[in-house]
């Protein structure tokens, strides 16, 4: 396949040539003692700690091991998330705010140790982070984050200025953080946990749970249950809410990356913009060669506009900033974040001590994936953690989860009701190839979506979950949600939660179907 048709179908860079064990669906009836849903950073590395302290443990993932959110991260491994130590000692506290940073080094530790205890070979460089300001009002919160530094006792520098050419007001470095290949780490992980007696499915997608006295069945939707004693969900959105009304906690939004071999000189570090719009920037390597990755464009799931104009934004960035000797990649991810900032680690809800989750790292997943993985097994093992209280999912904050928790459902019943008025007069039949839009079916609206070969498949563009209406996403071929971010494929089966059931198909009510030959042109639309 031609480069400039990938495009259309985008792919990280970790994925590239890079060849995956596969594991078989289940098939049969299961018994296990932990059963760990999720085969990214978190369901991974869960289930390796645990089985490495004696438990029996199971890993299920809906499609393949590390094809989703951790797939398409930038890898950062860092403490660094942005402007937030600041922010964290208004709202917690100092000692909470230092726990916040102690937990993220100890995750980062702990990945150094596996490294070295396995052996593995995954580009891991130690580098510091910066964040960078450009203009005069970033600067400033610049200076108040490093103040925050210097009282939490984080290493760190301020300085004014980058070693790339940026106009940038000031930067805030943090000492020895790292990057890394996510795929080769996790692989590895996954080799060591099935050396150790571990069991992963692929393709087997838990649907549905059951909890009873004394065990949790789960049902696949392969058709097979699964018994055990404990659950993990480390699905991204958790796929079983356990009347957690995470739907209603978290807000979610997708950011955009780009790798390029650039022309000029490559920075050393890893740094991140404080102002609008954020950039993203890291070194990896491709083909022998050291390139960049750049990130950004962040926007709400199904709320930004088309997605081309963010890559778009992305390259003219990396062409201005480092010049642009080829494009290698560009492709997308979905985060979570939560009410306060910080992710949701431990039981489900306060009274659930057998149901885990772990969800809402706002893009931060590889520390947190991480992190989250050693308080689920401190947890699961009946050992305390000095970290528990801090991120466990049944904290309310006053300040501020009551402000984003009223803004958040504020703005889904906005896009519920903007959805429900949208006028469209768009027929199926004006839909082009490889063009997906909003059309109107039967005085309803609906959505529709042409593939290469002239099919055209037709949905109720109503969401499953809750009844928001969803948006086309042109580069990944979605459905999106603006409300709670599901997302769906163009045929309309669930890409993404917190939605289960897929969209409804109208493609049968196309009767007879329209021949390829018989679809209009976008010249023959414009004429009047």
């Amino acid at each position: 396949m031609k480069r400039s048709e990938e495009w259309t179908q985008p792919e990280p860079l970790w994925r590239e040539d890079y060849d995956l064990s596969s594991f078989s669906p289940l098939d049969q009836n299961h018994t296990t003692d932990v059963l760990v849903v999720g085969g990214g950073m978190t369901g991974i590395t869960t289930a390796y700690l645990l089985a490495k302290a004696g438990r029996q443990v199971t890993l299920i993932e809906a499609d393949q091991l590390l094809n989703g959110t951790t797939g398409h991260t930038t890898a950062k491994v860092t403490a660094q998330h942005g402007l937030i130590y600041n922010e964290f000692q208004k709202h917690f506290g100092v000692d909470q705010a230092s726990l916040y940073y102690q937990a993220q080094m100890n995750a980062l530790n702990l990945m150094e140790n596996l490294i070295d205890e396995h052996s593995i070979e995954c580009e891991w460089e130690k580098e510091d982070a910066f964040l960078f300001a450009t203009t005069e009002q970033g600067a400033h919160k610049l200076e108040k984050e490093h103040t925050a530094y210097q009282q939490l006792g984080i290493p760190g520098t301020i300085t004014e200025s980058l070693s790339f050419e940026a106009e940038a007001t000031k930067a805030l470095s943090m000492h020895d953080q790292a990057r890394f290949h996510p795929i080769k780490y996790l692989t590895a992980l996954v080799r060591a946990f099935t050396n150790m007696g571990g069991t992963v499915f692929e393709q087997t997608k838990a649907v549905d749970v059951t909890e009873e006295k004394d065990d949790i069945t789960v049902t696949t939707g392969n058709g097979p249950l699964i018994t055990c004693k404990q659950l993990v969900s480390c699905s991204h959105f958790p796929f079983y809410d356990g009347k957690g009304f995470y739907f209603s906690r978290m807000y979610a939004e997708r950011s955009y990356l780009m790798a390029i071999e650039p022309e000029k000189e490559i920075p050393e570090g890893m740094y991140l913009s404080v102002d609008e719009p954020k950039r993203s920037i890291r070194t990896a390597s491709y083909g022998g060669k050291p390139i960049l990755i750049i990130g950004g464009e962040s926007h709400k799931t199904g709320q930004g506009v088309d997605t081309s104009f963010h890559y778009r934004a992305l390259e003219e960035f990396a062409s201005r900033t480092f010049g642009i000797r080829q494009k290698l990649f560009q492709w997308s991810a979905q985060d979570l974040t939560t009410l306060d900032k910080v992710p949701y680690i431990g039981p489900i809800t306060r009274k659930n001590t057998r149901v885990f989750v772990a969800t809402g790292f706002r893009k931060w997943g590889m520390t947190n994936g991480t992190l989250a993985a050693q308080l689920i097994a401190d947890y699961i093992q009946g050992e305390e953690s000095l970290f528990h209280d801090l991120f466990r999912p049944s904290r309310f904050k006053t300040d501020p989860s009551m402000k984003q928790f009223l803004s958040q459902n504020f703005d889904v019943a906005v896009h519920l009701v903007e959805g429900k008025l949208e006028l469209v007069a768009d027929r199926p039949e004006h839909t082009k190839k490889g063009q997906g839009r909003v059309i109107q079916w039967r005085g309803e609206r609906a959505g529709a979506y042409r593939d290469e070969n002239g099919e055209l498949y037709m949905l109720d563009t109503t969401c499953t979950h809750m009844g928001c209406e969803v948006e086309w996403n042109s580069g990944e071929r979605t459905w999106d949600c603006p409300c709670h971010g599901s997302r769906f494929s163009f045929d309309g089966t669930v890409v993404e939660g917190p939605a289960d059931r897929p969209l409804v198909d109208l493609t049968g009510q196309l009767y007879p179907p329209v021949p390829d030959e018989e679809y209009i042109e976008e010249d023959q639309q414009d004429q009047p």
